[in-house]
């Protein structure tokens, strides 16, 4: 079974990682080189996770109950969940269909006197064209932060200079994944100095905490090997079941970010040490090697099934995700035959304000409720990818009245 998207770490680096933990360092040594990767001009904070330093920033704002905070409307439950817990009000701005881009003319008419943050994601590995977005949003007074988490690719790309905040995680499954940890560029020095002092209260992850983390995902990357995923569905699979149902949260929790609690650490020395080992070894090439296998995969597929975000000059696959009309179909087809397809479980779309519903974000909505994520990535034989593009159209022929891109 072809897991669905590979965990971006070696064993080396997992081993590296368990020896830190035991294995004492120099902490601000390591702080200062993660937070110099992209610029030596003080800029950037380092966190525990994306969302530990979004809410430094919601506190260090000082925002009051009621303030609306405007998202792309396609963004991970728990980044939503930060903002609601802080009394905010999280307000959608529906996407573009050809971009999966927030649409300024929907953004023009988000805005309210109220509005006081702005958050635009990349998705799926490409990079948008948000500058006109943020200047809107800056001459208006609104905090401008661009979440790159799915869209990091070395010293490449450090992020918009028109936005306020350029955020990169190295969660679990992102891009030279550390197992947590996240870079905050903050533009302005003020600010960044309240985002500063509000994390130096903060207690430090033990390193015990990050070691059980390495271990859980030394685990989890046994599950995900091709062999032990395939044995695992077979299993299920024979008993009437979804290997999903039993497997998939227990994976989802295997980092937990849910509340506060869970987001208000600095990051362990461990952890700041695996980040400084892999943005050091980070190399551009495996990139370069995935975004040929995604636009080889793209081009085998052709228009038998809508492919999201197309229309971004920039897209490096960080995911393969497709659109179809049935998406279980296209799953149960797709995994009995070794791919190991699914939906984005941790995404959602964010409903409009109940006062405000003509923001309610259709082409949003649309997108999650037809999504399937499909393997592309740098190990599979084109071969393979092939093979998975002739089940893909069998699938699509079968099924009555699927979306061309």
């Amino acid at each position: 079974m072809w897991v669905r998207t590979q965990l971006k770490i070696g064993w080396m680096d997992l081993l590296a990682g368990a020896w830190n933990c035991i294995n004492s360092k120099d902490r601000e040594a390591l702080k200062r080189s993660v937070e110099s990767f992209f610029s030596d001009n003080d800029d950037t904070i380092v966190t525990y996770s994306v969302r530990s330093g979004f809410d430094l920033l919601i506190q260090a704002l000082d925002l009051k109950p009621g303030d609306e905070v405007i998202f792309s409307a396609l963004n991970v439950k728990g980044m939503v969940r930060v903002v609601r817990d802080a009394g905010l009000v999280p307000v959608p701005v529906d996407l573009d269909p050809g971009s999966m881009g927030p649409s300024l003319e929907k953004l023009e008419k988000a805005i309210t006197p109220r509005s006081r943050i702005f958050v635009a994601a990349h998705l799926f590995g490409t990079r948008l064209d948000l500058d006109p977005l943020f200047d809107l949003c800056r001459d208006r007074g609104i905090v401008t932060v661009e979440d790159c988490a799915q869209a990091f690719n070395g010293r490449a790309y450090p992020g918009s200079t028109k936005a306020d905040l350029n955020m990169f995680s190295f969660g679990p499954i992102k891009t030279s994944t550390a197992l947590g940890g996240a870079l905050i560029r903050v533009r302005d020095g003020t600010l960044r100095g309240r985002m500063r002092a509000i994390q130096a209260n903060y207690p430090v992850q033990p390193d015990s905490k990050q070691l059980k983390r390495v271990l859980q995902f030394m685990g989890l990357k046994l599950i995900t090997s091709r062999f032990v995923l395939g044995a695992i569905y077979r299993y299920y699979h024979s008993r009437g079941q979804d290997y999903e149902d039993s497997l998939a949260d227990r994976v989802r929790d295997v980092a937990p970010l849910k509340t506060a609690k869970n987001l208000r650490f600095q990051p362990s020395t461990a952890m700041l040490a695996l980040l400084n080992r892999r943005l050091e070894e980070f190399d551009i090439q495996a990139i370069r090697v995935r975004t040929n296998k995604g636009e080889t995969l793209r081009d085998l597929i052709g228009a038998t099934v809508t492919m999201p975000a197309q229309t971004n000059s920039h897209h490096d696959y960080w995911v393969f995700p497709l659109i179809v009309d049935e998406p279980r179909k296209f799953i149960d087809g797709l995994r009995a035959e070794g791919f190991d397809a699914a939906d984005l479980p941790r995404s959602q779309h964010i409903a409009a304000p109940k006062d405000r519903p003509e923001l309610e974000p259709e082409i949003a909505a649309h997108v999650m409720r037809d999504l399937v994520v499909i393997p592309c990535y740098d190990t599979m034989p084109d071969a393979e990818l092939r093979r998975q593009a002739e089940v893909i159209k069998r699938l699509a022929g079968a099924t009555p009245a699927i979306a061309k891109a």
